[in-house]
Formats: C-alpha cells, structure tokens, sequence
C-alpha cells in the first residue's frame, strides 16, 4: 500500500520537475519568479493572484532574489498536488457567471463590456491578461465573446 502512493507522489514529483525544467532556461535548477504562474497553471492548477503570491511566500529565498529554486518548489508544489488545491471552476459556474453578465441574454458579451468587466470590477485582469484572453475567446468578425464556446475551450479534462 505505501509503495503504490509512493509511486503516486513520485510520478507527481516526475510531472512537478519536467513542468519547471522548461522554464529553467540556465538548467541550474531555478527558474525566474515571474514564470511561477505559468508552471503551476501548466499543472492543472488555477490560482487566484492572491493564492499564487501566497504560494510564493512558501517558496522564496528569506531575502528574494527574483528566483525559485526547484528544491523549494518541489515539496510545495507536490503537496498542493496532492491536496487538489486551486482547481479550475467548474463548467456550470463559469456559464452562470457569463450568463449574468449578458444581460440581453443573447449568448454573447461585446469585447467592450467583456473589457469593462474584466478591468473594473473584482481583482481586474492586467493589460496582457486582458490580450491573452481576448485573442482565445474574441470573434474578429463580430468583436463579441460567444461564451458557451469560450467555456469549452477553457475546461481542462481532468482524465
């Protein structure tokens, strides 16, 4: 029994390490703080900014040094692996959100009030949040949001 969940964290630990090793540019076993974000999303991990600096705090040098180590990161990581913590908001909750946001109830949201939205309210997204998500989920040729198929494009298939 041990040797089976031992293998598991192994195999988690084995994703952890080739998740963080394409970051580490210098391969000296350390990344910049700034890719963090993107190695724990690249895990199927979905964070708040606010739970992503806190993880930060648990994996930064006592005097920051704009680098994480892998040794610091691993056991991190692999615990908030292993608790399933910051998964992904679930499909229904997602098309609830976006369907209060429509208030004409038309199946779309216009690239204006998506941005006003997205930058006035609640914790706002950065101007390169704000392009990454546009250029995923904007129609060009109508410039609004057709968020059912924006929704099935972000869900993460958990098999």
């Amino acid at each position: 029994m041990a040797s089976r969940k031992d293998g598991a964290v192994a195999e988690i630990e084995k994703k952890i390490i080739e998740a963080f090793e394409v970051f580490d540019h210098e391969c000296n076993k350390t990344v910049d703080v700034r890719e963090i974000g993107s190695i724990v999303r690249s895990l199927g991990c979905f964070p708040t900014e606010a739970e992503l600096h806190e993880l930060l705090a648990k994996v930064e040098e006592e005097e920051p040094t704009g680098y994480i180590n892998l040794e610091k990161f691993l056991p991190v990581m692999t615990k908030v692996l292993l608790d399933r913590s910051y998964q992904p908001i679930p499909e229904d909750v997602l098309l609830h959100a976006f369907e209060a946001l429509d208030e004409n109830k038309c199946g779309y949201i216009t690239k204006e009030e998506l941005i006003k939205y997205l930058t006035e309210e609640g914790e706002p997204f950065t101007e390169e949040e704000m392009e990454d998500m546009l250029s995923t989920a904007l129609d060009p040729e109508t410039n609004t949001v057709r968020y059912r198929d924006y929704i099935s494009m972000m869900i993460v298939d958990e098999t």
